[in-house]
């Protein structure tokens, strides 16, 4: 499993690693090209952790249109973002373990 992680990374990255996943992030901005250096064709996971970066959202699944979109952030997404997860979930509510176990 191929997951991409945009912004700051919360430990979600580090417990991704854990369950086996292959995990590139991406500090800054999230553009095209950077999610398509990322390698977000063959991505099975995007996780947004700044709400500000809800734009890669969209972006990627242009790119990848299986791809499982989380946000892992305490933040509310924007409306046009948000029928386009499949998944928000608020950090303070779950370990980063216990998301990166699920979404495994």
């Amino acid at each position: 499993m191929k997951a991409i992680v945009v912004g700051p990374d919360r430990s979600i990255a580090d417990a991704l690693e854990a369950e086996g996943v292959e995990v590139t992030r991406i500090e800054g901005i999230a553009s095209g090209e950077r999610l398509v250096e990322a390698g977000v064709e063959d991505a099975d996971l995007l996780v947004i952790t700044d709400a500000g970066e809800a734009t890669a959202i969209p972006v990627a699944l242009e790119r990848n249109e299986d791809l499982k979109t989380v946000a892992y952030t305490p933040d509310s997404m924007p409306e046009f973002v948000k029928s386009r997860l499949d998944f928000a979930i608020d950090p303070e509510l779950l370990g980063p373990e216990a998301v990166a176990e699920e979404l495994v």
